[in-house]
């Protein structure tokens, strides 16, 4: 295998991780034509409780996401019958799924912050199983955060930190758990310039992307406000970071 090398099946298992603050039995889509790669990553993952499902092929992920109802997809990019970027286009478009692109091409990690497709985070071949396992506990974290206090009003806009959800004039707004993190940071410090590296540890605390990644979520964010009426809301300062706009 060429990917990463194998360990014979019992270090496999000594050497992974105990996760903390990732609940049992949850369920993780692994979406990758190549056998040896899935079987590995699924005897991780297992490992750490979660509970998975594999699919080698775009339509057969699709199926799987609308049956199993996942807790988190694992996507390749490079897939048979359907890449994973339109897997994960038609996924997006009924749901917000936590989703992990892995990519083995830089001009596929080009593409994919360059089409702002709406992922989670990534990682790129070759990777380390330990690294991928990682990934998914903190993605699944900050989904599953809840931070309490009081709603956040500003210019029609209302965000329960409790309910985790966003209200434009009184109707939902789905957003990502990364998109909601932002607009819940960039809420709480009104006023001020937030930089692309504060927003970044803010919202993808146990990533190693790239500051530009934080620009692919805000577009998508202001691309989700701007159609529920809500315009130039989130603003750019050039060479600095991002703000909310006046009031």
């Amino acid at each position: 295998m060429d990917k990463f090398s194998r360990p014979a099946p019992g270090a496999l298992l000594a050497r992974v991780p105990t996760l903390g603050g990732v609940t049992p039995g949850q369920l993780v889509l692994i979406v990758e034509d190549e056998p040896d790669i899935a079987e590995v990553l699924e005897v991780y993952l297992r490992r750490e409780g979660f509970r998975t499902e594999r699919a080698s092929t775009g339509p057969g992920a699709l199926r799987l996401h609308r049956a199993a109802r996942p807790d988190l997809v694992l996507l390749d990019v490079n897939l048979p019958e359907l890449d994973g970027f339109e897997v994960l286009r038609r996924i997006r478009e009924t749901a917000q799924t936590p989703v992990i692109m892995v990519t083995a091409f830089a001009e596929d990690l080009d593409k994919l912050l360059g089409l702002k497709m709406g992922a989670d985070d990534y990682v790129v071949k070759p990777f380390s199983p330990l690294e991928v396992v990682a990934r998914v506990g903190a993605v699944l974290r900050r989904a599953g955060v809840q931070t309490g206090g009081q709603p956040l009003r500003f210019a029609g806009l209302e965000l329960d930190p409790l309910a985790v959800r966003v209200r434009v004039a009184g109707h939902r707004l789905d957003v990502t758990m990364t998109e909601y993190r932002l607009l819940e940071h960039l809420l709480r410090h009104r006023g001020r310039v937030c930089t692309r590296a504060e927003l970044l540890e803010v919202a993808l605390p146990d990533s190693d992307a790239l500051e530009r990644v934080i620009d692919t979520h805000l577009w998508n964010l202001r691309r989700k406000l701007e159609a529920a009426g809500q315009r130039n809301i989130i603003q750019t300062v050039r060479g600095v970071g991002f703000r909310l706009a006046d009031e």
